[in-house]
């Protein structure tokens, strides 16, 4: 019989080195990369952005499976996602990242596509004890309950110290070819990559906009005003600077030409402002700015725009008109910034 699994798939250090294993035992392998919509990295591709050497971003799941040689299927739950994030049943982490009910929910998905395609069972690439919130031996053992996968979750990096698998009782995998890497240091991981040959971007985690402190401030800061988060707010807080009035409207204005064209996909949703002669920034208006608050939006753009007085063109629910803006000094515009102020390093 011929051993088939699918992997958990992020294409970073950890979920690599658990498919190599693997491959190394003969199991035919299928990476499943799941689109949440909050990678970093597959962000800032989206955007068109580049890294300091000059090269483009690319998915980094699609060019560890070339490396690896593996099929590679991206599940789109971009959607399903929201309520996940919105509404989890066992909470945020440090930010507002619900790795409990995300892991359940992927395992789900992986456990479809296993028994829709005939797969034996799921690898991940989980470290015992890497992560406080998801990774401890109880909360591994009850996300695999809850995917309804017990049994059947080989965590290769892991796997001698954590109950024995259905694969490896049967034979499918041999148990003492598997490894017993516990915490969050990555030597381990690191020498076996360089022994195998394999290229990373970074041997840590760090993809997730979920997990960023800037993302989650805006995210409770939100809340906190309106209420409510929207799908729209999900996709907004990662990008952008942003802005509160004093009438609680929300200026999100891009830093970039991939920020302005991102940006710019919304104008059918929201109102808009920018310098009436295109150049420079481009920035939304959610909600309903006071009469007196459009001078100061007019001032913002200018001053994010080449820092120079100029015309700004504005359309507020579908009402076109032209507001002069002359640039406000950078502490007038830090009043009205919103990020964490003890987290200094958010305020660009």
């Amino acid at each position: 019989m011929k051993v088939r699994a699918v992997a958990l798939f992020s294409g970073g250090l950890d979920s690599s080195l658990a498919v190599r294993l693997l491959q190394d035992q003969g199991v035919e392998v299928k990476a499943l990369h799941f689109y949440t919509g909050f990678c970093i990295t597959e962000h800032k591709r989206r955007l068109g952005l580049k890294r300091e050497d000059g090269s483009h971003y690319v998915n980094p799941a699609l060019r560890a499976a070339a490396r690896l040689q593996v099929p590679v299927e991206i599940v789109d739950i971009s959607e399903e996602y929201f309520e996940i994030i919105l509404n989890p049943r066992y909470g945020y982490g440090k930010n507002v990242n619900p790795c409990v009910d995300c892991r359940i929910f992927m395992l789900r998905k992986a456990k479809e596509i296993m028994e829709k395609e005939g797969y034996h069972f799921v690898i991940t690439g989980e470290v015992l004890g890497q992560r406080p919130m998801s990774q401890t031996f109880e909360r591994l053992m009850l996300i695999e309950r809850e995917a309804g996968l017990e049994g059947y979750i080989l965590r290769p990096l892991s796997a001698k110290l954590l109950p024995e698998t259905i694969p490896e009782k049967l034979g499918w995998v041999d148990r003492s070819k598997l490894l017993d890497i516990r915490g969050r240091s990555r030597k381990k991981q690191i020498a076996l990559a360089q022994k195998y040959g394999l290229e990373y971007e970074q041997p840590a985690g760090g993809c997730c906009y979920l997990t960023d402190e800037n993302f989650a401030y805006r995210f409770r800061e939100a809340f906190s005003v309106e209420g409510r988060i929207t799908r729209d707010d999900l996709i907004l807080f990662s990008v952008g600077r942003h802005f509160r009035l004093p009438s609680g409207a929300k200026l999100i204005m891009a830093r970039n030409e991939g920020e302005v064209r991102f940006l710019q996909g919304f104008r059918s949703r929201y109102s808009y402002a920018c310098r009436r002669d295109g150049r420079g920034t481009f920035a939304l208006i959610k909600g309903e700015p006071k009469e007196e608050e459009l001078k100061l939006i007019a001032d913002l753009i200018a001053r994010y725009s080449k820092r120079e007085p100029c015309e700004v063109s504005f359309n507020l629910k579908g009402k076109e008109f032209y507001i002069w803006g002359e640039p406000v000094e950078d502490s007038v515009a830090e009043a009205y910034k919103i990020y964490n102020r003890s987290e200094a390093k958010y305020g660009a």
